[in-house]
């Protein structure tokens, strides 16, 4: 795959399945991330893998930060099964650190594009995935059972594997709505 073609057939797909990505494609999944536009070569981020039985653990995270949240009954059961949606889930965090020269949000960009970068590099591979926020996202209970600083930002949830279903989404977007010029 070009990297044109990565970039204008690049998609979310949310329906995913096994298997998810080999050691292999992990490590260039990895390595795509820490390529991510970096001012002052900060490295701003942490990720955590979740695979296996760890995607249990991370549903009883869920469940908890809606328990605590005081969710109905249909939330509540959801929240456990979030995480099996797929085999695999990198969960980003940009990891603020004071710099006089980049803010807060140029270090949370670039875990943004280090998420970016994860899931051009498993579509490249023959992956799917999909950048997942959501209220977990910002739930202080998540964050916390996850070890994050309070000045941390947890960026999202990208969830990997393989397509479900093997088809392009429709982009009639027109970039004249998008650009104007000065």
């Amino acid at each position: 795959m070009n990297a044109l073609e990565l970039l204008l057939e690049r998609q979310s797909d949310s329906k995913l399945t096994t298997p998810g990505p080999t050691t292999e494609q992990l490590d260039i999944i990895k390595q795509a991330a820490l390529r991510a536009p970096d001012h002052a070569a900060l490295k701003p981020w942490q990720f955590i893998l979740v695979e296996g039985d760890a995607r249990e653990k991370l549903g009883e995270i869920y469940y908890q930060a809606a328990l605590n949240n005081n969710a109905d009954d249909t939330v509540l059961a959801r929240a456990k099964e979030l995480p099996l949606r797929a085999p695999l889930i990198i969960i980003c965090i940009a990891k603020y650190k004071p710099h006089n020269k980049v803010p807060r949000i140029e270090q949370v960009q670039s875990a943004g594009c280090a998420v970016m970068a994860m899931q051009q590099a498993a579509f490249a591979q023959g992956l799917a995935g999909v950048w997942r926020t959501g209220s977990y996202a910002q739930d202080d209970y998540v964050k916390q059972a996850l070890n994050l600083a309070p000045e941390d930002e947890l960026v999202g949830f990208l969830y990997l594997g393989s397509k479900v279903n093997d088809f392009k989404k429709s982009r009639n977007i027109d970039v004249n709505d998008f650009f104007t010029s000065l």
